[in-house]
C-alpha cells in the first residue's frame, strides 16, 4: 500500500479502497480509469475514475469509449477527477461540453484520537430498516441512492458494519462503516432531525471508528461535499483533516 508523511496511506491508496467500500455490479477497465454503474444513485458507484496518472495517448478516445459505456447502460456519463487523473483530461473533457460538479474533500486521520465505543451502538450485519429509516431522513437520499444501499451486503467485498445509535430507545443516528487494511471508511453519517444538536453525530462516529479498529484498521477516510460545512467541521473535531479534493465531470 502507498503511503506518504510518514507512513499515512496514500491518494492511491485511499482511491481502491473508497471502490471496495461503494461497490457496483457493473465495472470495466479503460486503461487507467475504472469504469462502474448501478442504479444511477451515488457518484462513485456510477463513473469513471482514474487510477493512473501516467501520460496517456489514448485519452480522446478512450473518452468517447467510456461515453459508450454508460449510454449501453441507460445512465448519464459521469466523471471522476481525482490527483490521479491522466493529464489533459479536465482540458478535453470541458472541450466536450463536460461541467465541473459537486467538488468534495477526501479527509484523513488516526482512529486512535476519535475512536470509542458506546453502549447506545450497535453494529448490524446490513441496513436492516431501523438503520435505512434514519438514512433517509437525510438531504439527497433519493429513491436511486436508497436502492443502491439496500444492494450493498450482497456486493461487498471487504468488512463493513451499519451503525445504529439509539436515543431514548429511537432511532437517533446511523453511520456505515468498512475495514479494509489499514484504511477504515465512514459513510453515511445521518442524524434524524429531531435529534440533531446533541452531539449524536459525533458518538456515531467515534463508535464506528471503535469497530473498525477491533477489525484492525488503524486510519479513517471520508469524503464530505466542500458546502457540507457542518459536516467538515464535525470531522475536524474528530482529527480527520483534508488530504485531496475531487470533483465530478457531467455534460450540462
Amino acid at each position: 500500500m502507498s503511503t506518504r508523511n510518514g507512513g499515512l496511506p496514500g491518494i492511491l491508496a485511499i482511491e481502491r479502497a473508497t471502490l471496495s467500500a461503494v461497490p457496483a455490479p457493473r465495472v470495466a477497465f479503460e486503461g487507467g480509469f475504472v469504469v462502474r454503474s448501478f442504479a444511477g444513485g451515488t457518484g462513485r458507484a456510477n463513473a469513471a475514475c482514474p487510477l493512473d496518472a501516467s501520460p496517456d495517448p489514448e485519452l480522446p478516445d478512450r473518452i468517447t469509449r467510456i461515453e459508450g459505456f454508460y449510454a449501453r447502460a441507460g445512465l448519464r456519463t459521469r466523471f471522476r477527477s481525482t490527483p490521479l487523473d491522466p493529464p489533459g483530461l479536465v482540458e478535453l473533457l470541458t472541450a466536450r461540453g463536460y461541467r465541473p460538479h459537486d467538488e468534495s474533500q477526501v479527509i484523513l486521520g488516526s482512529l486512535t484520537a476519535f475512536a470509542r465505543p458506546d453502549p447506545d451502538c450497535e453494529a448490524l450485519p446490513g441496513p436492516e430498516p431501523a438503520w435505512t429509516e434514519v438514512m433517509a431522513s437525510a438531504e439527497h437520499q433519493v429513491p436511486a441512492r436508497q436502492a443502491e444501499k439496500a444492494r450493498m451486503p450482497e456486493l461487498l467485498g471487504v468488512p463493513a458494519a451499519w451503525i445504529l445509535l439509539r436515543a431514548s430507545g429511537k432511532p437517533a443516528a446511523c453511520a456505515f462503516v468498512t475495514a479494509d487494511g489499514p484504511l477504515a471508511g465512514l459513510f453515511d453519517l445521518a442524524v434524524r432531525p429531531e435529534f440533531r444538536r446533541a452531539g449524536l453525530g459525533r458518538r456515531v462516529m467515534a463508535a464506528a471508528g471503535a469497530w473498525a479498529k477491533a477489525q484492525g484498521t488503524r486510519f479513517a477516510y471520508a469524503q464530505v461535499a466542500c458546502s457540507n460545512t457542518a459536516s467538515l467541521r464535525l470531522n475536524a473535531g474528530l482529527g480527520l483533516t483534508e488530504c485531496y479534493r475531487y470533483r465530478y465531470f457531467l455534460r450540462d
